[in-house]
């Protein structure tokens, strides 16, 4: 598997240490919650929520339950969510595939976007082709 640094965990929620990079792939079984610069150079599987913090990097894909991008993370791969997301301005993401809504802040840079809810577009944002059952486009 991967050579990971630590992980804390507190009931089902897992807490990256500040500064850690992961080599390889990682699977947390629960809640994740990834500080800022916290780079992973494989695919991250989280069963449950994610909350990538800012200016963080994952080299593959991400497959979730439910995230939040932190502003100018950087995901290389397709993220696939069973539920929402949120992504925080300047991020960039390659595609993004959610079972719920889908929210794109200012300045985001994404590929297509499909959701199986309502698509939430704050401000200006660079996208491929956004597909869900409702869009709301807020500000300009």
């Amino acid at each position: 598997m991967a050579r990971m640094a630590r992980v804390i965990q507190k009931g089902s929620t897992f807490y990256a240490p500040k500064g850690a990079y992961y080599e390889g792939n990682v699977r947390i079984d629960g809640d994740f919650i990834v500080p800022a610069r916290t780079h992973f150079w494989g695919r991250l599987v989280v069963t449950g929520r994610l909350e990538l913090g800012k200016k963080s990097s994952v080299a593959l894909d991400v497959e979730c339950g439910s995230a939040i991008i932190g502003s100018h993370a950087r995901i290389k791969g397709p993220l696939v969510s069973a539920g929402d997301v949120s992504l925080l301005d300047h991020c960039v993401v390659y595609t993004v595939t959610a079972g719920g809504k889908v929210m794109l802040r200012p300045d985001v840079h994404v590929g297509d976007v499909t959701s199986a809810d309502t698509i939430i577009v704050h401000g200006k944002v660079k996208s491929g082709k956004l597909t869900g059952k409702s869009m709301k486009v807020l500000g300009n």
